[in-house]
C-alpha cells in the first residue's frame, strides 16, 4: 500500500493509511516529504521514538528536529527558527506542544509540506491511548486549510477509523488499509500453572532472536536470571536502567549479540529488528491493540515467527482486582491533583508550561497513595487537558554554543586555563553553534584525561558565563502542567468521559479475555475480526488451528457436526454408540476424534456411567 499512500499524500489528498505493526509506515510520510518542498511536521506522542527517529534521519544526512514538552524555550526557538529559515525537513512535535503560542506564530509562517500524524489513533475517544491534545491539529488545518494531513496508525478498530477522519477534518473519507493478516505469525494461547517452567522450553524448542513481555521493572531482572539460569542467553530492560545499560542491552539484542531480551511492554517501539522469532507475554496485556503491536514485533521478516500467552486463571483474577481497586474515584482523581501541587510547591494560579521531573514512587509514599491508582489518576488528569505525564526517557546531555565566535574567542583569551576543554569539545562534536548536540561527558573525560565531574562543572562553569546552554542527562520522566494550578474547588472533570473511558477499558479488558479464553475460534480471525476485518478465513497455523486440523474435516463439516452434537447432548446424556446413531455417522472413528478434542476444550463431560452430556 506504501505507493498508493505516498502518491495520494503528493496529490493533497487527505489520507488514513492503516497498516500493520512493522508495515512500513514511517516511509510513507518520508519519501513525500523528502519530494516536496518545505517541511513535513510529524505528530507524535512517544518522546522516544520521535529521538530515534530524528537521530536516523539525521545519520542519513536528512535534516530533522523535534519538539516536545519539557523543553526550554531557547532549544523551541532554535529549533522552529532553523525550520522557517534554515533547511530542516522533518519537524516533529508532540501534540500539547500544538497549541503553544510559540508554535502557532511560527507555524503561520512556515512553509509546511503537509501534516503526517503517528498513531492516529490517539484521537479518539474510543482508541486505546487518547489524547486529548490530538484535537489540536484540526486547529492547524484551519490556519493552512490546502495542507494535506496523512493519519497513520496500526491498530484501529472501525469505530477508530471513522472518529480519527472526522476529528481531523477530512475534506472526504480516504482509507487505504492493508489487511492485518500476518500469514507467517502463529499466535498460541498455553494454559499453563507452571508458566516459566513453560517459558524454558518453548525457548529450548524455538531457536532465534525473542522477546519477553512483563509488567513489571522487578519481573524483567527475575525473569533474565531463571533463563540465564536455565543456559537460555537473556538480559533485561527498563526504563529504570542507566542510559549507556540500556543502549548496551538494545544494541547486543538487536546484533544477535544477546538471544532473548526480557521487557516491558515499552520496548520494542520504532526498533526495526526483522529476525525476531518468537514474542512471549508472561501475563495478559491490556487491549487487543496492545497485544497485536506487541506481538507483531515477531516475524517481520515473513519468516515462519510465534506469539505465544502464557495464560492461567490468576491472570483473570489480577486484572479484574485492578479494574475492581485501581480505578480511582473522582474525589481520588482531585486528591492527586492537590498533592501534586503541594508535591511540586506550586502555588494556585501559577505553573503553566512548567515542567517537573517527577518520581512516581516518592510521590505516592509522601502521600500513602496506590502507584498503579496514581497513575490511573494521572492519565484522566491529562485527558482532561491539565497536565501531560511523559514516559520516562534515557536522554543525553545536550550542548548548543549560544555566543558567537567572536564573543567565545574573546572569553577563551581572557580564560586561557578553559582553552582546551572548550576546544576538544568543539573538535569532538560539531554543529554547537546551530543546535543541541548530545555529548557524553564520560567521553570527553577520557579525551582530556579528567574526572567525569570536572567535565560537569566545566560545563557548569560555562553554561553560568552564558556562553552554552547545558542541559544534563536525564532519565525519569516529567510532568508538564499545560493549564495554571487550579484551587481543588475550581477543578472540573468531566465524569461522563471518565466513566467512558473507564468502560473503553473494561470492555478492552473483555475483549483480551475473550481472545486468552477462547478455545474454538482461530486465533488470526478473532484478532482480524477485532479490527474490522470480517471475512477473514482460518489461519491454520495458530494453536486452534493446530488441533482442529488433527481433526482431518473441514472446518464446515465440523460446525455441522459440533451444532447437532450439542443439540443431542444438552437434552440428555448419550452413549457413544447412541450419539453415533442418532447423527446416522459412518466413520465411527471421525465422530470419536471429534468427541475426544471437545472433551478436551471442556464442553463434553463423561459421566460415571459412561454416558457424554453437554457441559453449559
Amino acid at each position: 500500500m506504501q505507493e498508493d499512500i505516498i502518491n495520494d499524500i503528493l496529490a493533497k489528498k487527505d489520507t488514513l493509511a492503516l497498516l500493520p505493526t512493522g508495515g512500513g509506515k514511517s516511509i510513507c510520510f518520508q519519501v513525500p516529504a523528502l519530494a516536496l518542498e518545505g517541511v513535513c511536521i510529524v505528530v507524535s506522542p512517544l518522546i522516544a521514538l520521535m529521538k530515534d527517529q530524528v537521530q536516523n534521519l539525521k545519520s542519513r544526512g536528512i535534516r530533522a528536529t523535534a519538539l516536545y514538552s519539557g523543553m526550554r524555550k531557547t532549544a523551541i526557538d532554535i529549533a522552529l527558527d532553523n525550520c522557517i529559515y534554515g533547511n530542516i525537513k522533518f519537524l516533529y512535535v508532540s501534540p500539547e506542544r500544538l497549541s503553544s503560542d510559540l508554535f502557532i506564530a511560527r507555524f503561520k509562517i512556515m512553509n509546511v509540506s503537509f501534516i503526517a500524524v503517528d498513531e492516529a489513533h490517539c484521537i479518539s475517544q474510543w482508541g486505546y491511548d487518547f489524547r486529548p491534545a490530538y484535537m489540536k491539529i484540526a486547529d492547524l488545518r484551519e490556519l493552512k486549510p490546502a495542507l494535506a494531513v496523512l493519519a497513520l496508525t496500526a491498530t484501529a478498530t472501525p469505530k477508530v477509523v471513522n472518529d480519527i477522519q472526522a476529528n481531523l477534518l477530512f475534506k472526504e473519507q480516504n482509507l487505504l488499509q492493508k489487511s492485518f493478516l500476518r500469514s507467517n505469525l502463529s499466535y498460541s494461547v498455553l494454559y499453563e500453572s507452571a508458566k516459566y517452567t513453560k517459558l524454558i522450553d518453548i525457548f529450548n524448542k524455538v531457536n532465534g532472536s525473542a522477546i519477553v513481555y512483563v509488567q513489571s521493572r522487578r519481573k524483567t531482572k527475575e525473569v533474565a536470571e531463571l533463563l540465564t539460569n536455565n543456559g537460555i542467553d537473556a538480559t533485561y530492560y527498563h526504563a529504570g536502567l542507566s542510559n549507556d545499560v540500556r543502549d548496551k542491552r538494545q544494541t547486543d539484542w538487536i546484533q544477535d549479540k544477546t538471544r532473548v531480551i526480557v521487557a516491558t511492554n515499552a520496548f520494542g517501539m520504532g526498533i526495526d529488528k526483522p529476525n525476531v522469532r518468537v514474542v512471549v507475554h508472561l501475563s495478559l496485556p491490556d487491549s487487543p491493540e496492545a497485544y497485536f503491536q506487541e506481538a507483531g514485533r515477531a516475524g517481520r521478516d515473513s519468516k515462519k515467527a510465534y506469539a505465544v500467552l502464557l495464560y492461567n486463571e490468576s491472570d483473570k483474577l489480577k486484572k479484574e482486582k485492578i479494574l475492581a481497586h485501581n480505578m480511582p474515584s473522582i474525589q481520588e482523581i482531585k486528591q492527586v491533583y492537590e498533592s501534586l501541587g503541594n508535591f511540586f510547591q506550586l502555588a494556585v494560579n501559577s505553573g503553566k508550561d512548567n515542567m517537573f521531573s517527577f518520581d512516581i514512587s516518592a510521590f505516592c509514599l509522601r502521600n500513602n497513595l496506590g502507584v498503579i491508582k496514581v497513575f490511573n489518576a494521572l492519565k484522566f488528569l491529562e485527558s482532561e487537558g491539565y497536565l501531560v505525564l511523559s514516559e520516562a526517557v534515557n536522554s543525553n546531555s545536550k550542548v548548543l554554543v549560544k555566543c558567537t565566535k567572536r564573543v567565545l574567542e574573546e572569553f577563551l583569551k581572557r580564560k586561557s586555563e578553559h582553552q582546551d576543554f572548550f576546544k576538544n569539545m568543539l573538535r569532538t562534536y560539531g554543529g554547537m553553534f546551530e543546535d543541541f548536540i548530545s555529548i557524553k561527558e564520560s567521553f570527553l573525560a577520557t579525551k582530556l584525561n579528567i574526572s567525569i565531574a570536572e567535565v560537569k562543572a566545566n560545563l557548569l562553569f560555562f553554561d553560568k558565563q552564558g556562553l552554552i546552554i547545558y542541559q544534563e542527562q536525564t532519565d525519569k520522566p516529567f510532568i508538564f502542567f499545560l493549564e495554571h494550578r487550579l484551587d481543588i474547588k475550581d477543578l472540573v472533570l468531566n465524569v461522563e468521559n471518565i466513566t467512558q473511558r473507564i468502560n473503553t477499558f473494561e470492555l478492552k479488558h473483555q475483549a483480551m479475555l475473550t481472545y486468552a479464553e477462547s478455545k474454538t475460534i482461530c486465533r488470526s480471525k478473532m484478532l482480524l475480526s477485532y479490527f474490522g476485518e470480517l471475512n477473514s478465513v482460518n489461519c491454520g497455523i495458530c494453536d486452534v488451528c493446530l488441533e482442529r486440523n488433527k481433526l482431518k474435516v473441514s472446518e464446515n463439516d465440523f460446525k455441522k457436526m459440533v451444532k447437532e452434537i450439542k443439540r443431542l447432548l444438552i437434552d440428555e446424556p448419550l452413549a457413544l454408540e447412541e450419539l453415533q446413531l442418532k447423527l446416522k455417522v459412518n466413520n465411527p472413528d471421525k465422530l470419536f476424534e471429534i468427541i475426544k478434542y471437545l472433551m478436551n476444550l471442556g464442553f463434553v463431560d463423561r459421566l460415571k456411567t459412561g454416558k457424554l452430556l453437554w457441559k453449559n
